[in-house]
């Protein structure tokens, strides 16, 4: 289901708004409840799953792999699950994970210790130039064999090994990592043990939660996962809540434009993705939280945001796994607020779909914001609100949707005559967005 190609024109400024929104249902639980499901006992129900390209590309792949994906309505799936190490593929099966990163490092995690499968991986020509060596390594060491050796992007043939056994693994900050680990200790002889110092986005572990019998988590000074391998998995019922990354852009901007409020309904607002939530307050948005609960351990609720006076920021290392998805978006903020905001600890960016920081910093001196980059670090001298009308913002074809989500929202701000190509990438993660930036009071004309 790949979408065709467009590009996206701006040249108005947004007017201010009072509206109530939903975004679109979140891309890490939807995708971990494809695969969680495919790999438990008997049929799981996945209600209000994203239906974007990277979930459709995570479906795709599991239904190659022999497992019955049944769609009962809009985003209402059932799984029929197989049964862990039971996937299975013909010899030259090609798995093509698209855009999606997330479907590719937790599905390799799957396979790596399925036994009997080789298959060849690749993605789109973003995912292709990005580094799995970290990914190749860790599944090495439970046996899985990666040909070529020693090429370290896709595409690949991933033989997986018929005697794995479990290992031990100091976590950083990619929860995608992780969770590939966890995906192969599962399938593994023997436990295999997880050390978290500082936590990164724990979807997996909280939809793995009911099976105690395969999963254990010690929280401490550091935390611990066990995962015990061999155990059979219970299956799932997931309602997925609204993605707190799309969020993100809707709350800056609201945050941004004059005499605007909005409340946006229903989002996850699981503690390792509130990162963005916490600086914001720290720079002195007006934000609150409302009707706040919890189900399959994962928190969600309302968010209230009005137009805000911000200050600028200086960003530790320490909030980059809790806030990965979102730094982007506040660039833009410490862009468009007045003083030097400094972020720390970024250097992963360069390995996304682009290399993230790179590239806003091009976008940024489009239009009069000076930054300095370096390798583990951006400093903005934000200039307050502007007008760019005499500007013009170009992005070229990057293949990333964040990118593309935070030119659009500089354009309706800054009033500079922007043109983003290939904007189609942006329904990898949020295929509402810009019936939403409709709904807002936005204009912008569509290119195919």
């Amino acid at each position: 289901m790949s979408q065709k190609s467009f590009s996206i024109e701006i040249k108005n400024r947004i007017k201010p708004f009072n509206k109530t929104i939903k975004v679109d249902p979140d891309k890490s639980i939807s995708i971990r409840s494809f695969l969680i499901g495919s790999i438990s006992q008997n049929i799981s129900s996945n209600k209000n799953v994203l239906e974007s390209e990277d979930v459709f590309s995570t479906i795709n792949c599991l239904k190659k792999l022999g497992v019955k994906i049944i769609k009962r309505s809009k985003g209402n799936y059932l799984v029929y699950g197989k049964g862990l190490g039971s996937l299975n593929a013909r010899a030259i099966t090609e798995l093509n994970f698209g855009n999606s990163g997330t479907a590719a490092r937790t599905l390799v995690g799957i396979l790596s210790t399925t036994p009997n499968i080789k298959v060849k991986i690749k993605g789109d020509r973003s995912l292709n130039k990005r580094s799995m060596k970290a990914l190749i390594e860790l599944m090495s060491e439970f046996g899985a064999t990666f040909l070529p050796k020693n090429k370290y992007h896709f595409p690949l043939t991933l033989v997986s090994t018929d005697m794995p056994v479990g290992i031990q693994y100091k976590a950083g900050v990619s929860a995608q990592l992780k969770s590939a680990v966890i995906f192969a200790g599962l399938n593994s002889y023997g436990n295999t043990k997880i050390i978290e110092k500082n936590k990164s986005r724990d979807h997996t572990e909280n939809i793995l939660s009911g099976n105690h019998q395969a999963i254990k988590i010690k929280n401490g000074k550091e935390r611990i996962i066990t995962v015990f391998g061999k155990k059979y998995l219970n299956s799932i019922n997931i309602n997925v809540p609204g993605d707190p990354s799309s969020a993100a852009f809707f709350t800056a901007l609201t945050l941004l434009n004059k005499n605007s409020s909005l409340k946006i309904k229903n989002v996850g607002l699981n503690p390792t993705r509130t990162g963005f939530y916490d600086i914001i307050k720290q720079q002195g948005a007006k934000i609150r939280l409302l009707n706040i609960k919890k189900k399959n351990n994962e928190i969600s609720g309302d968010i209230f945001v009005k137009s805000s006076i911000l200050r600028s920021i200086k960003v530790s290392s320490k909030f980059y796994s809790r806030t990965t998805d979102e730094y982007l978006i506040l660039f833009v903020i410490a862009a468009l607020t007045k003083g030097i905001s400094v972020f720390s600890g970024i250097s992963d960016l360069s390995n996304k779909e682009s290399s993230r920081a790179y590239e806003m910093k091009k976008i940024l001196n489009q239009i009069g914001v000076k930054c300095i980059l370096k390798k583990d670090e951006m400093k903005i001298f934000g200039k307050g609100m502007i007008d760019a009308s005499d500007k013009k913002i170009n992005v070229g074809n990057l293949g990333d949707h964040r990118v593309a989500m935070c030119a659009f929202i500089i354009a309706i701000l800054t009033k500079a005559k922007t043109n983003i190509k290939n904007f189609e990438t942006v329904f990898t993660s949020s295929p509402s967005f810009l019936k939403i930036m409709k709904t807002l009071g936005s204009k912008f004309e569509i290119q195919k």
